[in-house]
């Protein structure tokens, strides 16, 4: 226990001063580069790290996983969580490691960073992965807060609770929040039959070094909407010019992932293409846990 703490805090005095990024690497440079970018804002890549990075290198890639400036472990009390900084960390990555090109493998919140990115530089990105990624904000809060009224059709209680949410200012952490802690609190981001296998992910990613580091920035979403524009979108529009600029995108989503509603999924098949795309039953949000050998299994077949 000693030790993991003094780990910690040495962790968190070398980035007290925002110099660099914390950024870990698995598997042999030789092999084709993957570069994972978690949710958020305020998230990290530790459940990914302590679940899945090494299993994905042992399969023959390069696999680079680091926090945003900011959020996790790469702290930062200057970060200005804006998309452009995303980007300009993101080439430093690239510069760092001598890439010329990498696929980009991103996760929730981490699929705006990643589409918005390969748009801007479709010339350092092999190929576009999203999982459980966001693309269509808006659409998003509109079917959680539409599905939690059918649920609660004849509940007045839970019906002002989510009247209250939909009537706030959509361009707002606080909307954003709240929308999330209602999916939250209903069961949105879990699987419906939880595998052994899924179990025993969660249960040693809980037991290890890397949950002791899940180091969350609670002012991370303040600060991006106070900052940042582009803070409610929708990159539909984006996919399209990244799939006409030649750049492969490929696609994976939980079948019991309640953040997106059939007919999100399906307009983004449609973009993408149905070859590219794989729709996991018994999964939700976080699906390299929760389905993690189709996961592993979609990424290969579609890189390799």
């Amino acid at each position: 226990m000693k030790s993991s703490l003094a780990a910690l805090f040495l962790l968190l005095s070398f980035f007290a001063k925002g110099q660099d990024l914390y950024i870990k690497t698995y598997g042999n440079k030789k092999d084709k580069t993957i570069i994972f970018i978690h949710g958020g804002p305020s998230g990290n890549a530790t459940l990914f790290e302590g679940t899945t990075a090494q299993n994905l290198a042992d399969l023959g890639f390069y696999v680079i996983a680091y926090d945003r400036r900011g959020e996790g472990r790469s702290i930062d009390s200057e970060a200005k969580f804006t998309f452009e900084e995303a980007f300009h960390d993101l080439n430093s990555i690239y510069k760092k490691n001598h890439l010329k090109k990498a696929i980009i493998l991103a996760h929730s919140f981490g699929g705006l960073v990643a589409t918005l990115y390969t748009n801007k530089y479709p010339q350092n990105v092999t190929a576009l992965i999203l999982a459980g990624a966001l693309f269509s904000q808006q659409e998003t809060y509109d079917h959680i807060l539409n599905k939690l009224k059918k649920k609660y059709s004849s509940n007045p209680e839970q019906l002002k609770k989510i009247s209250i949410v939909e009537n706030l200012n959509k361009n707002t952490a606080e909307y954003r929040k709240e929308c999330y802690e209602l999916a939250g609190e209903n069961g949105f981001f879990k699987m419906s039959n939880p595998t052994a296998a899924s179990k025993k992910l969660y249960a040693d990613y809980e037991a290890g070094e890397f949950y002791k580091t899940n180091i969350r920035n609670k002012s991370a979403p303040l600060i991006f909407y106070q900052n940042e524009k582009q803070n409610n979108i929708d990159t539909k529009l984006y996919l399209k010019k990244i799939k006409t600029a030649g750049v492969p995108i490929f696609a994976i989503y939980g079948q019991d992932d309640g953040i997106f509603s059939l007919a999100q999924i399906n307009s983004l098949k449609k973009i993408i293409g149905e070859k590219n795309f794989a729709f996991i039953d018994n999964c939700s949000h976080y699906l390299f846990v929760d389905q993690q050998n189709a996961f592993l299994s979609n990424v290969k077949n579609w890189i390799k």
